[in-house]
């Protein structure tokens, strides 16, 4: 293996940012862009919103590299800072959640779809997911496909757990019936 072709890890990068080479900061924004901004995508569902977050996100996470401990991956810590933006995003824009109320019974009064009555494929399931309205799309995101445990998707939506589980529930209702109504339509 010939030594010029070693990629330095994130951490190596970060050490060399910090010691002010500019090449790095180029290399760690090659190697997480693509992957920030699909994640900003999939919560803010606009490419123009998503190219803008992704852009705050590496300029604060540049800004703040000195802060960065090592406590996580560097990807994980700089995924933090594009979640963040993207829901101060979502919030600027007035996010507004569909059933805010937490009372699990008001799920009981809507119709239920039986998930076994549903075949999809991933590609449907991307779709329907950009279909959704913005609470429901957010808080699926970030716990389904992000995998953020729903107390942490509370605690960065600022909302209670309940509030987090119920619209997860609602979302997962939501997102069969449009799955399903998308298979009548065929």
């Amino acid at each position: 293996m010939n030594l010029s072709t070693i990629i330095p890890s994130a951490e190596v990068l970060v050490q060399q940012c910090l010691n002010g080479e500019a090449a790095a900061y180029r290399a760690l924004y090659d190697r997480y862009a693509k992957a920030m901004y699909n994640t900003a995508l999939r919560i803010l569902n606009r490419t123009d919103d998503a190219e803008d977050v992704l852009q705050e996100a590496f300029t604060d996470a540049f800004q703040q590299l000195s802060s960065f401990q090592g406590r996580s991956t560097f990807g994980a810590w700089l995924k933090q800072i594009v979640v963040y933006k993207s829901l101060a995003h979502l919030k600027k824009q007035k996010l507004h959640f569909n059933g805010l109320e937490t009372d699990a019974e008001n799920i009981a009064d809507e119709e239920l779809v039986n998930e076994d009555e549903v075949w999809y494929t991933a590609d449907s399931i991307v779709q329907a997911i950009k279909k959704l309205p913005d609470g429901y799309r957010t808080v699926l995101t970030l716990h389904l496909i992000e995998g953020f445990e729903q107390e942490e998707v509370a605690e960065m939506m600022k909302v209670a757990h309940s509030t987090v589980r119920t619209q997860y529930m609602r979302a997962k209702q939501k997102l069969l019936q449009v799955l399903k109504q998308e298979v009548y339509e065929q």
